[in-house]
């Protein structure tokens, strides 16, 4: 006589299925497509929320900080331009004994690559020309800023 075994008798089935041995990439490939598709893609209204909220916060700690620098490269390379373009001046009268009639000479005499630009008039057209006090030994003793307005500290550009 055989006997069958009762539900109570079994501990534990360890069922092996057939294909245990092998892998099956597409098999896999298939499980993640059909789970990508169940959980759905993209970012929910919230996420995208929080996240625009975070950069906001971090513009409103980073814009303050950044328009005065613009502010102060531009007075740090008016003043680099009007120390440089003064001291081309100064050579011009060394070697010659007289000072420029324009800037423009100093460009054709190859003092000067080029006429300086005034960062805070954004143009090369604005300096003012100061002649020395005696009008013979040339036009151009000094330059100034052409700019409208005053520098950080309240002093007006036309004064530098």
């Amino acid at each position: 006589m055989v006997s069958t075994p009762h539900p109570t008798d079994v501990i534990s089935t360890n069922v092996i299925p057939a294909n245990a041995g092998t892998h099956n990439p597409l098999a896999t490939l298939r499980g993640f497509a059909s789970l990508k598709n169940k959980t759905g893609t993209g970012f929910t209204l919230i996420e995208l929320l929080v996240v625009l909220a975070i950069v906001a916060l971090l513009l409103t700690l980073a814009v303050p900080r950044f328009f005065p620098s613009i502010d102060s490269a531009k007075d740090t390379i008016l003043r680099d331009n009007l120390r440089n373009t003064r001291a081309v001046i100064d050579q011009f009268y060394a070697d010659t004994g007289r000072y420029p009639e324009s800037l423009d000479q100093l460009v054709e005499k190859k003092y000067l690559r080029a006429l300086p630009v005034d960062p805070v008039a954004d143009s090369n057209a604005t300096w003012i020309l100061v002649p020395p006090d005696d009008a013979t030994k040339g036009g151009v003793y000094t330059i100034r800023s052409g700019a409208p307005g005053n520098d950080r500290t309240g002093k007006p550009y036309a004064e530098w």
